[in-house]
């Protein structure tokens, strides 16, 4: 397994682990006086917007024989309990969400939970815990209508293998009072580019409607969603940072989860750092490494007594490979003695190179809001540690990432056709041939337009086909021209961001030739660009105006930075000709405004996940709040006839050919095969995300497909992959495969010795009195 290969390999990590100091906000620029003081990290919290009533409320009634008990421990100092079977409490309000929190031990059992006379869920109470865990949170619904609804808990006294009556308590219920906001109410004061203002046409387009698009709510995330990736034909990975968000794990809130996107049922993960604004790619060997984060002190109570308080600033985060349809086994390895980066790194970049290793690109040594020289980390390293330009396994500086100060956070990167790294950073690009150590300088993006954190665009490499000889494309959408070197306090959640869009063909003719300049129909930054099966890209998220983050800037909306949410996706046809790319024929609006910390990312069925939007410190229920609810956008493909891949290999090698058994629709003319990787998704970075068209011939009776393999790690770098099997444009559900030979990544142990012999844990503690623009 590849734990216990890297466990191996990594012998020799030992370190001594420092606790971290509370002296400094690492909360993206927002310290609140509570957070100096640690705390509990318990799941009880009533998050702004929302209301709270404790066991002793007049408004909450008890039926049969209740118990008070007294403690500071509890909400409002009481809490109630009892053993008797048939005993309720019944508890009216008016919102969208009920949350009921009370203990969780050995002793407790099964309430039956009615809402409005129907019964909606049986909860068990039960915890591995011979004392009792307080203020756990025992059951929540988010997704009630914003009307007045009667709450009844029901002890029923039992739970399987239980020898007397079990028991059920209260300590507090929390009421979400929504509703929320109407969508037209979101665009009052709109920017010219706002959706508002788009001509009917657009808006409310009647189209052909075989070509109409979808979208659907449906799930709970559990955890925001931050970061996510898909890790199975199951299951996507969520990750978030340490919040009191309502799936708990262990006591505590959990901040990372695994969602079944079949079935919508979540599983919380443990993680014992945090993962604030980190990073994450595959390995060679499918192996998911999720990079970097924030120290869990000061900026919110979730500075944690007994959470630990380990800092994630150089936490690598290993999941390796489980295809468990449930998620059982699934697990997030993480030792920060044995396994850790040599410098802290906070909104780095990480991409898989040709070997199938990690290149682990810039980020801040703190975390904050805008970068700048006192925090900046304008270095490269890689994981596993490499022998490579007399570094020794350390990070190797990169002019570019110091050149680009200070809109440099996240920058885009993608490997390319010859080997080497496609960067962009501020509004500058290079190309970064990563075995030589040299960059070569790409035109600037036009007008002045920034595309990395905090004025955050999005890019995507376009599809790569043998047709071309694998002709590279980079797309950019988004941001904002806002000076990156103002402070906040000069810039507003209401200056517009940019619509526009550029390309540039990667080749010394296209380099030559310059930025192709498009617009899009609204302005967007912090958006997703998600590519499909079909070759195109989908445009979802974002906002009409400000920057990214939160507590930073005037005119705040609630916390945001920005305003303005852009509702409605829109589609990109790259072959079609320059200002007839976009279209929103067809296109649903969305009702949930989507902004800071949203993801979006392609499934395997080939619907596009949506999930996200969190531009707060903690959990909020206030414009623009903490948001759970899943969305599921279908292309129009989603309706129609579409091939199936009946059987498959589950490895594809370079070169090598290989056999889909299919069932293609009658009558089928153009027949593709696009391999895919769905990337790693966060802050509108999609990194490693790609589409690459393998050589493809289909029998004559449409039974079979014969494939090869990319022509090398160059082309589509080794590791997890999707097999979408593309039919007159319309394309099959993905196969999961692994492409190159299932191999980890080059392991140079002396380069892993010296790096734990010349680095610690928690080396933040120095970097972060340093300063910063907070």
């Amino acid at each position: 397994m590849a734990i216990h290969i890297f466990s191996l390999l990594f012998y020799a990590f030992a370190a001594f682990y420092a606790h971290v100091s509370a002296a400094e906000s690492a909360w993206n620029g927002h310290t609140t006086p509570e957070s100096l003081t640690p705390s509990a990290f318990l799941p009880f919290y009533v998050p702004p917007g929302a209301k709270s009533y404790d066991s002793a409320s007049p408004l909450v009634l008890y039926s049969g024989k209740w118990t008070e008990l007294f403690s500071t421990a509890y909400v409002g100092k009481s809490l109630q309990q009892t053993r008797e079977v048939g005993a309720y409490i019944s508890f009216t309000f008016t919102g969208t969400g009920i949350e009921w929190f009370g203990n969780c031990d050995w002793e407790h059992g099964v309430s039956d939970v009615y809402i409005d006379g129907l019964l909606v869920q049986s909860v068990d109470a039960w915890c591995d815990a011979e004392k009792p865990r307080k203020q756990q949170r025992i059951f929540w619904d988010y997704d009630l209508a914003p009307q007045k609804h009667m709450l009844k808990i029901v002890n029923t006294g039992m739970r399987p293998g239980s020898k007397r009556a079990c028991l059920a308590s209260m300590d507090a219920f929390v009421v979400t009072k929504g509703p929320d906001p109407d969508p037209a109410q979101l665009y009052a004061a709109a920017s010219p580019n706002a959706y508002a203002s788009l001509p009917p046409m657009l808006r409310m387009p009647d189209g052909d409607p075989t070509e109409k698009w979808t979208l659907e709510q449906k799930g709970s995330t559990g955890v925001h969603a931050m970061q996510l990736a898909i890790i199975s034909p199951t299951h996507a990975l969520i990750v978030d940072k340490v919040e009191h968000n309502p799936l708990t794990i262990n006591g505590h809130p959990a901040w990372a989860a695994l969602y079944n996107i079949d079935t919508h049922a979540v599983e919380p993960l443990p993680m014992i750092s945090n993962s604030f604004c980190a990073g994450g790619t595959f390995l060679g060997n499918g192996t998911l490494i999720n990079v970097g984060g924030n120290p869990v002190v000061d900026g919110s109570p979730t500075s944690a007594a007994d959470f630990g308080d380990l800092d994630g600033l150089q936490s690598i985060r290993m999941f390796e490979p489980c295809t468990s349809s449930t998620a059982d086994g699934c697990a997030i390895y993480e030792n920060p003695d044995r396994i850790r980066m040599a410098s802290p790194r906070w909104y780095n970049t990480v991409v898989r190179l040709p070997d199938g290793s990690a290149m682990i690109i810039g980020g801040s040594k703190k975390g904050g809001w805008m970068n700048n020289a006192t925090v900046n980390n304008p270095t490269i390293e890689y994981f596993p540690p490499k022998s490579i330009h007399g570094s020794n396994g350390l990070p190797i500086d990169l002019q570019f990432l110091k050149r680009t100060l200070n809109s440099n956070l996240f920058p885009i990167a993608f490997v390319i056709p010859d080997g080497t790294v496609f960067m962009a950073a501020n509004n500058d690009a290079i190309i970064y041939d990563w075995k030589a150590n040299t960059e070569r300088e790409l035109p600037p993006i036009p007008n002045g337009v920034r595309v990395t954190y905090p004025m955050t665009g999005t890019a995507v490499l376009l599809p790569l086909s043998p047709d071309n000889n694998y002709e590279p494309q980079i797309l950019i959408c988004g941001g904002s021209a806002i000076d990156d070197t103002k402070p906040g306090f000069e810039i507003s959640s209401q200056d517009p961001a940019s619509g526009q869009c550029v390309s540039m063909v990667l080749t010394d003719d296209g380099i030559a030739a310059g930025w192709e300049v498009d617009e899009m129909p609204e302005a967007r930054l912090m958006l997703d660009a998600v590519l499909l099966p079909t070759g195109s890209v989908v445009l979802v998220n974002g906002a009409g105006s400000g920057i990214s983050g939160y507590g930073n800037v005037v005119n705040q909306v609630g916390a945001s930075n920005a305003d303005h949410p852009v509702l409605t996706p829109v589609h990109y046809t790259p072959s079609a000709p320059l200002g007839a790319r976009f279209s929103l024929d067809g296109m649903p609006t969305s009702e949930i405004p989507r902004m800071y910390h949203s993801v979006a990312t392609l499934t395997p069925g080939g619907a596009v996940m949506i999930a996200g939007s969190n531009p707060n410190l903690d959990r909020s229920e206030v414009m623009y709040g903490t948001e759970y609810r899943v969305e599921w956008l279908g292309p129009p493909y989603m309706t129609k006839a579409r091939p199936q891949i009946a059987n498959g290999p589950k490895q594809l090698g370079f070169k090598k050919m290989a056999v889909l058994t299919v069932r293609l629709p009658s009558g089928a003319l153009d027949v593709k095969v696009a391999l895919m990787d769905f990337g790693y998704v966060t802050h509108a970075v999609h990194a490693n995300s790609r589409l690459v068209y393998l050589d493809a011939t289909s029998s004559a009776d449409g039974t079979t497909v014969t494939i090869t393999g990319p022509p090398n790690g160059m082309i589509y770098p080794p590791g997890p992959g999707w097999l979408f099997v593309v039919v007159d444009g319309v394309p099959s559900k993905a196969l999961h495969v692994m492409v190159g030979d299932g191999t980890g990544p080059p392991v140079d142990r002396a380069e892993i010795k010296n790096v734990l012999e010349n680095t610690r844990p928690d080396q933040y503690e120095e970097s972060k009195s340093s300063g910063g623009e907070e």
